[in-house]
């Protein structure tokens, strides 16, 4: 086989421990958000689920808005908020008749008090969910979701992914807000964090995607090490991969960012653009992401004059998106904090050379500075510049990065390695429950 069928994996049957084969599992994958479009834990439910399914097991994926796309063979269960924050109406107040019980008014009340009730409302509901089907699933895996109604008795040991505190999401945008009133409000809406410390300093097993991410759930959650174990995620191969047929647009920049999200570090991206544009006046951004019409990006933008050099994209098929990196003459992740980066991964599985911040995990995932990506300082727009500047310049340095990234994902981030490793705490999580109820 070649090294990227290797890395690719293959549907071979079940997943073994201690060298013997083991029975399927039964897994109920909960996330109480999915979109894949938009932050990577719906991308998470969708790949993991699908690898998971390839090795034999059974994985019913219960979640609720926005609904996780699912690939074939993995089923899934609408639980149902009230959704309150969809378009084109966040933050409406439901008619009298959507109410259907005390849950759905503990929901409402919380986004009337300006915090986010989605954590706990939907770890209410899966718990009810999962009372009334006890006995149907060998194991119970949560994705961040944290809340009060996953702790006790759920009938099944339960796994839960952290893919990094959002206490850490909370810091950033107290930070980043303008005046008292803004904080505050930052403070409100992350009121569940409190919560998600205190249900998670309680888990017996919690999986995570890098050693950063674990080290900020010891330092922000109280997590004891011991509890924790690191199972890298990564790129779709499959998908993400090269193809010279796609034509390389002369000085294109691509990345993958929400314009009101301060963590992502868009706006010193935009700031590195201004400067690299009186070197590279062809060098334009394609922003797969939400545009802000207001906010410190979209002022940075019409500042500096970026109108037709900045391009924000959002909605496009998978497709569409390998075929945007594939076209970038260079990919770039501006995060100030990453748990992991999937953006990272998923552009260097595609040749396209990479700059990144060394911000959380980021370095984990693009390796070392001049060997796999260019790496820089977070929240450095100057560092920034003179990376993306030595890329455009330099075709043979592209080249090699683009070549030697790709290598690395493959050999390190697939989306079949992170479904082995994961199948392995299900079957100690199993084994454990099994042997406290002897």
């Amino acid at each position: 086989m070649t090294a990227e069928a290797i890395a690719a994996g293959s549907p071979a049957g079940p997943a073994t421990t201690s060298g013997a084969p083991d029975r399927p599992l039964r897994i109920a994958l909960l996330t109480y958000k999915g979109n894949p479009f938009c932050g990577g834990q719906g991308v998470y439910v969708r790949h993991l689920s699908r690898e998971l399914a390839r090795l034999g097991h059974s994985v019913e994926v219960i979640g609720a808005q926005p609904y996780p796309v699912l690939d074939d063979g993995v089923p899934l269960t609408e639980l149902g908020s009230l959704d309150l924050y969809r378009q084109p109406d966040p933050f409406r107040t439901p008619k009298r008749g959507e109410y259907r019980d005390w849950i759905d008014a503990l929901e409402v009340a919380t986004m009337w008090t300006g915090g986010f009730p989605e954590p706990l409302t939907f770890s209410l509901r899966a718990r009810r969910h999962l009372a009334a089907r006890r006995g149907e699933f060998d194991v119970v895996h949560d994705n961040q979701t944290l809340g009060y109604g996953l702790l006790g008795d759920l009938g099944a040991p339960l796994v839960t992914t952290i893919h990094h505190p959002i206490t850490v999401d909370r810091r950033l945008e107290i930070d980043a807000a303008d005046g008292r009133r803004a904080r505050a409000s930052v403070r409100r809406w992350y009121g569940f964090t409190r919560m998600q410390k205190r249900v998670a300093r309680r888990l017996p097993s919690v999986v995570t995607v890098s050693g950063s991410s674990k080290q900020e759930i010891t330092d922000h959650l109280g997590v004891r090490p011991e509890r924790i174990r690191v199972v890298p995620i990564g790129a779709d191969t499959r998908l993400f991969s090269p193809d010279p047929a796609v034509p390389e647009i002369p000085g294109r920049i691509v990345t993958t960012s929400s314009a009101d999200v301060p963590l992502k570090g868009l706006i010193h991206l935009v700031e590195a653009l201004a400067k690299l544009r009186t070197e590279h006046p062809r060098a334009h951004l394609v922003v797969v992401g939400k545009r802000a019409d207001d906010g410190p990006v979209h002022q940075a933008i019409e500042r500096y004059g970026l109108g037709d050099a900045v391009r924000f994209v959002k909605g496009i098929s998978d497709a569409e998106l390998v075929d945007l990196v594939r076209g970038a003459q260079i990919a770039c992740v501006p995060s100030l904090y990453e748990g992991f980066s999937l953006p990272a991964a998923e552009a260097m599985a595609t040749g396209t050379p990479l700059v990144a911040t060394t911000g959380g995990a980021i370095p984990e995932v693009a390796g070392a500075d001049g060997e796999t990506s260019l790496a820089v300082p977070p929240g450095d727009a100057d560092a920034l510049a003179g990376a993306l500047n030595r890329l455009l310049r330099d075709g043979e340095l592209r080249r090699r990065l683009g070549a030697a990234g790709r290598e690395r994902v493959l050999s390190r981030f697939t989306w079949a390695r992170a479904a082995e490793g994961t199948v392995e705490l299900y079957r100690a999580a199993v084994a454990a429950r099994a042997g406290a109820t002897r």
